[in-house]
């Protein structure tokens, strides 16, 4: 195997919990994704306009980043995270069956926002859990964690693909002419965005005929052994209350150091190290409480900073590239045919997945500060070059997968780097994935904005702005990096090959 008989010896031992995670994540894609291609029909079905219905993006992306800030609430115990994450794998279903029964725009718009607020809670407990299990190992399997959420990402549109309408699914006298630029339509489509799509006249009312409710349920059962996947974990730990009499549960990781070493009682610093530990990893309110700050250096306070500056920009990114690459292939100067400048969001996609996949084992041979420093050069080297052959339409494709592969291993390496930095202790996974929603919403509402007003070439220079300042962050955070106290060798408590949250024998535990 290309990893050493440690780490593989640490991911046999926690096989079942890790495994679980992944599938997590994997609802996680499979949710993010759908909501673009299926725009269209869920108008049709709910009757309402374009400008009514691109509200229910908005309605999902803040209750998923409201479910980020909220994760770390469940983080205290693992008990506590494999509920919510049960809880919330199960909504995500019930979401995709419950989708085909709303014909009111607001309706479904409290329904996006449970799977915004599901979606949130995943990607932070998830992230979360897997930091705790593998700490200084934490970069493969956060690789792996994202490449499913790719994976899921790139399968609904495709299961969405057969069952979406290809003329106008409200049939009046007046469908004739707008039935035909339904495909561009929808590929235009960018949240809470609908731009200059306004002129287009879609009829509210008629007889609807959509058959995209069989899309939404093939998911929904697509993804029910996930929360089954949770409950067998839950059940395995002994934490469903039905089953959990049989023995007695196993002591969290703060109680068995406590029981281990009753001797240290005379060592203040020990216990103002290890508590300072056990309060790491809060939901982001908790971790802005006073408290949490006394004796802190500005170096900690400028590394959760500076990481989150440089994923708000990366994700943004990633949301407003995703989101304006077609509209910008199909305008002047490149005038790309309508029906290939769709191909460019999907390989946008799968070069990020393919990169995701890519990064699980030279993260292994690579460290995270170094994968980041190439992804955010990458990034920035490919707009400028997009910039300098802006009228090829043939770079214009290598341009995206370029920049797909550079940004795929992005989070994931940051926030090992991030926690690594800070020894596993403050809350880097809470202000990183907060700090990457935030991103991906605002620029993404920013740069449709300057479109609109500036015209499609102020997209690339955007981009390479954004690039530019993702860089710059992350020289501070380098620099910050070098002026972080190193922990002295008797409050490290915790060594690299031993975290705290596994047992002598590397198991998982509560």
């Amino acid at each position: 195997m290309w990893w050493d008989e440690r780490v593989s010896a640490r991911f046999r031992r926690n096989l079942q919990p890790t495994l679980t995670y992944w599938s997590v994540f994997f609802s996680f894609g499979l949710c993010i994704a759908f909501l673009g291609p299926t725009l269209l029909d869920l108008r049709c079905q709910t009757q309402s306009s374009l400008s009514q219905i691109t509200w229910v993006f908005f309605s999902q992306q803040f209750c998923l980043l409201l479910g980020s800030c909220l994760g770390g609430v469940f983080k205290r115990t693992l008990s506590q995270s494999l509920f919510a994450l049960f809880a919330s794998s199960l909504a995500i279903s019930l979401v995709f069956a419950i989708i085909p029964l709303c014909h009111n725009v607001v309706v479904l718009a409290v329904v996006m926002a449970v799977a915004g607020l599901a979606m949130g809670c995943i990607d932070t407990i998830s992230n979360m859990q897997l930091v705790k299990i593998y700490q200084k190992d934490s970069a493969i399997f956060l690789q792996a964690l994202h490449f499913f959420v790719g994976f899921g990402a790139l399968l609904s549109p495709l299961i969405a693909d057969p069952f979406l309408s290809d003329t106008n699914c409200i049939l009046s006298n007046g469908t004739a002419n707008t039935s035909t630029n339904l495909p561009h339509i929808r590929k235009s489509l960018v949240p809470h965005h609908p731009g200059n799509l306004s002129h287009y006249d879609l009829p509210m009312k008629g007889m609807v005929v959509t058959r995209v409710s069989y899309a939404f349920w093939i998911m929904a059962l697509i993804n029910l052994p996930v929360p089954i996947a949770v409950f067998f974990l839950l059940y395995k730990e002994r934490m469903v209350p039905c089953f959990n009499s049989s023995s007695h549960p196993l002591l969290s990781a703060d109680e068995l150091a406590m029981e281990a070493r009753p001797v240290e009682k005379d060592d203040p610093s020990t216990s103002v190290h290890r508590a300072h530990a056990a309060g790491g990893h809060d939901d982001l309110f908790s971790c802005c409480q006073s408290k949490n700050f006394r004796g802190a250096s500005y170096t900690y306070f400028a590394v959760h900073i500076t990481g989150a500056l440089v994923l708000f920009m990366t994700d943004g990114i990633v949301g407003e590239y995703s989101g304006f690459i077609y509209s910008y292939a199909v305008e002047e100067p490149l005038s790309v045919v309508h029906k290939v400048a769709g191909y460019l969001p999907s390989l946008f996609w799968g070069f990020i997945t393919l990169g995701r996949l890519i990064s699980i084992p030279i993260s292994y041979r690579m460290k995270p500060a170094t994968m980041v420093f190439i992804n955010v050069v990458g990034v920035l080297i490919t707009f400028l070059l997009l910039l300098i052959f802006s009228s090829s339409v043939v770079f214009l494709f290598v341009g995206t997968a370029s920049l797909g592969l550079f940004l795929s291993s992005t989070f994931p390496s940051m926030l090992a780097y991030t926690e690594d930095i800070l020894q596993y202790k403050g809350c880097a996974t809470t202000v990183l994935v907060t700090g990457a929603g935030i991103g991906e919403m605002v620029l993404q509402l920013l740069v449709g904005s300057i479109i609109h007003d500036q015209g499609s070439y102020s997209f690339l220079v955007c981009g390479m702005i954004f690039g530019g300042l993702a860089f710059t962050f992350y020289s501070f955070l380098l620099f910050f990096h070098r002026m972080y106290p190193k922990p002295s060798s008797d409050m490290d408590a915790v060594s690299p090959d031993k975290p705290a949250v596994m047992d002598d024998t590397g198991q998982y535990q509560r």
